[in-house]
């Protein structure tokens, strides 16, 4: 009885004190942000307890099974993984075997398929609280519908939210108040463990500016030693895990700040890499568990006399055919589809290869979009697509001996419809703007490196060298077999942004004679399939790699990390 009184006491004590110490409204009643006690403490008078923190992102509102990729003995592999109910069926599963189990999903969770562009995202509210997450951390592309709708979609979720580093603008640059909590804690076995949650900084530059109007996002480092030191010394906790949508070579060079000192494990997403061992850091280890559904990250924990004793993590796969789904998770998915299912459904063309965006240099998927870019306008001299690791792949033929391209999987690989733009530029602006791209992908300092993936273009060939010094990859460039000029303007096109200056183009500054095209990319794509079916989208080596194979799967080097 003693004993409960002084926890009670310190636990009250250790709540006024976070009301005097941080003066955001938000974070005075942070008391909810600790869970009330509930059977599963009645553990602490066990010696050892292993617990387990699931953890899912970037499953990009991907409802079924559908076909992954994995690279087996130096080729492609494709097997049947994801899908919601399956993925249902097997965190129930895994929670079945440990009911001291904490579930997270890291953010990219309301955009990504036509279900949730027809449905503002709202389709998929219901299926996310079906299957009882624990905690959430906001995405990238939570952004997608505008502020207000993020706020509206990840508010309607049950569970808590976190981000430590999503400010409300009050105009002129001045930060309001953080709009989601900035930390969590778990209380299970005796200890305490703290979740601190960032989004990533970078997204008013990585994605079209007005989406994420009225926010301000600051870098993790500004704030995080002050919540390591509340959770430490404060709330005693004796665990701290971050919670990023950063990408994998941010969530690196954060674990190697001495901000980070303190921060056991960094479970990230954003660059759907799949880490299956621990990255370990100077301060924490990192993790990232794929995307689409398609695993599961395991991190188990021994709690020992309050203290987490060992950690251990594996990547789980969800291998659809080793799963019966989940009914439940089945209804909602039915019943919120069923409206636009037939359009999703559609088959609007054909493939002869299987179709995919995995390899950083150039993709199946990415030649068949600037294809069809050049055929609708022949007249441009360059075509450009932006390079990401998006979509699943599309590898299953039909009854044809062709793989069908539906409308659903436009949308899986085009999530926003943009409208086609032109401009022109100059070869001394296309040279500076390759060198900047590059550095993107290829930055020695992982601190510099965002996105992921090379752009994509046709209509020029570029040799480049990815690990040499910023300013000096670009070995050559030409365009229909002669050097880039660098005082000659080249007409371009690319989709515009929302939000972006009136002259720049694909993250390219000032562009000249920038014009509006009548055409979408949807539209495009649809024009360009129904002429042009079957398409063998062949990659064209528009981009070649001099240091590194074509078959480059990730940016992340220096670590002990391999995607497969």
């Amino acid at each position: 009885m003693e004993n409960k009184k002084r926890r009670d006491f310190i636990k009250s004590m250790g709540l006024l004190g976070l009301a005097s110490a941080i003066t955001s409204p938000i974070r005075t009643i942070a008391g909810i942000t600790e869970q009330d006690p509930s059977p599963k403490n009645d553990l602490i008078g066990r010696k050892s307890t292993t617990i387990s923190i699931l953890q899912t992102t970037d499953v990009h509102c991907q409802i079924h099974a559908h076909d992954e990729l994995f690279w087996e003995n130096n080729k492609a592999v494709f097997r049947k993984t994801g899908g919601y109910a399956n993925l249902a069926a097997m965190l129930n599963n895994l929670k079945s075997k440990n009911p001291n189990t904490f579930t997270i999903d890291t953010g990219d969770m309301f955009q990504g398929s036509e279900l949730s562009v027809k449905t503002t995202g709202k389709a998929f509210v219901p299926i996310l609280n079906a299957l009882n997450y624990d905690l959430y951390l906001p995405g990238n592309w939570e952004v997608i519908y505008g502020k207000r709708n993020m706020q509206t979609l990840m508010g309607a979720l049950n569970a808590p939210k976190i981000s430590a580093n999503m400010y409300h603008d009050l105009g002129e640059g001045k930060k309001g108040e953080l709009i989601f909590q900035p930390y969590h804690i778990w209380n299970i076995a005796g200890a305490k463990i703290g979740f601190i949650g960032y989004t990533d900084p970078l997204v008013p530059l990585r994605q079209s500016p007005n989406y994420s109007k009225g926010i301000i996002y600051t870098k993790p480092e500004e704030n995080l030693a002050h919540y390591v030191d509340v959770l430490k010394n404060q709330e005693q906790c004796s665990y701290v895990i971050i919670l990023a949508h950063l990408g994998l070579s941010q969530q690196i060079s954060l674990a190697n700040m001495p901000e980070c000192e303190g921060v056991n494990y960094i479970l990230g997403g954003d660059t759907h890499e799949r880490v299956r061992k621990p990255i370990v850091c100077t301060y924490s280890k990192v993790v990232e568990p794929g995307a689409f559904g398609s695993f599961i990250g395991k991190l188990d924990l021994t709690i020992e006399n309050g203290k987490v004793i060992k950690d251990t993590y594996e990547l789980l796969e969800v291998t659809a055919a080793k799963l019966i789904p989940d009914k439940n998770i089945q209804t909602i998915l039915d019943e919120n589809e069923a409206t636009f299912k037939e359009h999703i459904n559609q088959i609007v063309g054909y493939s002869t290869i299987p179709l995919y965006r995995y390899f950083v240099v150039e993709n199946p998927i990415d030649t068949m979009i600037l294809n069809a870019l050049n055929w609708k306008f022949p007249e441009i001299d360059i075509v450009l697509s932006n390079g990401f690791r998006f979509c699943p792949p599309l590898t299953t033929p039909d009854i044809t001996g062709n793989i069908p391209i539906t409308n659903g999987f436009i949308f899986d690989m085009l999530p926003v419809d943009s409208t086609v733009r032109t401009a022109k530029a100059s070869g001394k602006q296309l040279r500076e703007w390759l060198e900047k791209e590059l550095n993107n992908v290829f930055s020695k300092d992982a601190s510099k490196r965002f996105g992921g993936w090379v752009i994509k273009f046709k209509g020029m060939e570029v040799r480049f060298n990815a690990f040499a010094e910023m300013g000096k990859r670009v070995q050559s460039a030409t365009i229909k077999g002669k050097e880039l000029e660098s005082e000659k303007f080249y007409s371009i096109l690319a989709c515009e942004r929302d939000g972006d200056p009136v002259d720049m183009l694909c993250r390219m500054k000032g562009v000249v004679d920038p014009k509006n095209t009548t055409s979408t990319l949807h539209s495009l794509m649809l024009d360009y399939l129904k002429v042009n079916s079957p398409v063998t989208p062949t990659p064209a080596k528009n981009a070649i790699i001099l240091d590194a194979p074509d078959t480059l799967l990730s940016q992340v080097t220096g670590v002990d990390y391999e995607f497969r």
